[in-house]
């Protein structure tokens, strides 16, 4: 019996991709930078399955080129690149891989923030650039993290794992979500507000809110106007979540301290943006799920949802489950 015909537009960790070669013809993508558009159109005719990353634009041009895809697999949690809706209107259904990176994620956002905090990155480059002849008692003064006000935006998994990370520096943690959570406020220790009053009171800002059109530029010119001029940002959402020129301008203008962004708009980051001649702003290159363990179980879940597809199984983690009420 035929293997089913699939491609995997990047190299992911052996845990999942040896899965995938084992069981399927699999054409797997090798470059360090993904496959451009064309070759991803061409690629993908005649192919039972597809396995995809973030950075890959997967609409209505590309299922039907593709012509009968039985599975789509994300290897990331979010799925903004790919055209749900079209998905379910052919049938077919897509995978991603949540909840196995929370706290893997959470503790980069706090690691961000921390540094953010404490200059840490400037405090290194200083050291490097030879300019450290003394201590000092004025050198690289930072934001205290332990006491402060932490403003949530977004209390999804990974919201929830930041407060309970900011309770052990013993931070008053407010939140803000279109759901509200009642449920978790007494036992977690936490306080719902509304957005603009989490704004002004916090002392760090984070960001773990879903992109789409109501998340687009949420923090933008206006919403760093209300921040407090020592607050600092912390992003490791979706880059386009807060607007780039704002903030640029905010930072630039003493309008808050600083910013910590492990996702940027576009992505990767123009090299002439004025974030990146910015001291006081720390820009990682989207590492926040970036561990060893973590990236090997997402690259299992994205294999384990890529082969139920193509064996006409439900996929474990299905982004799009009304696709079977279809069926």
């Amino acid at each position: 019996m035929a293997k089913p015909k699939v491609y995997v537009t990047r190299l992911i960790p052996e845990e999942g991709l040896n899965m995938i070669l084992e069981a399927c013809e699999a054409e797997v993508w090798e470059g360090e930078l993904p496959p451009p558009r064309e070759v991803l159109l061409e690629k993908v005719k005649g192919k039972d399955g597809l396995l995809c990353l973030l950075t890959d634009r997967v609409d209505v041009e590309l299922m039907d080129t593709a012509g009968a895809l039985k599975v789509i697999s994300n290897y990331a949690v979010g799925y903004d690149n790919i055209d749900v809706k079209a998905a379910t209107e052919r049938g077919i259904p897509v995978g991603n891989t949540p909840g196995v990176l929370t706290d893997t994620t959470a503790d980069f956002a706090f690691a961000l923030l921390m540094a953010v905090a404490r200059r840490v990155v400037e405090g290194s480059d200083y050291v490097r650039a030879g300019k450290w002849k003394t201590w000092g008692p004025r050198l690289l003064l930072g934001q205290d993290v332990h006491g402060a006000t932490l403003g949530i935006v977004g209390f999804g998994r990974i919201g929830q794992a930041m407060a309970r990370r900011a309770k052990g520096f013993n931070m008053k943690v407010l939140y803000y979500d279109i759901h509200r959570r009642e449920d978790l406020e007494q036992s977690m220790g936490v306080q719902y507000t509304d957005m603009d009053t989490l704004l002004r009171e916090s002392d760090f800002v984070t960001i773990h809110t879903n992109l789409n059109e109501s998340t687009y530029h949420l923090i933008d010119q206006e919403a760093l106007a209300k921040m407090k001029p020592t607050a600092i940002l912390i992003n490791t959402a979706r880059g386009p979540i807060v607007d780039t020129e704002a903030l640029a301008e905010a930072l630039e203008q003493g309008k808050i301290r600083a910013a910590g962004l492990d996702v940027t708009d576009p992505e990767p980051i123009n090299r002439d943006n004025p974030l990146l001649k910015l001291p006081n702003c720390v820009i990682t290159p989207h590492i926040a799920s970036a561990s060893v363990a973590t990236r090997g179980l997402m690259a299992r879940m994205a294999a384990e949802n890529l082969l139920a597809g193509l064996r006409g199984e439900r996929l474990p983690n299905c982004v799009n489950p009304e696709v079977y009420e279809r069926k």
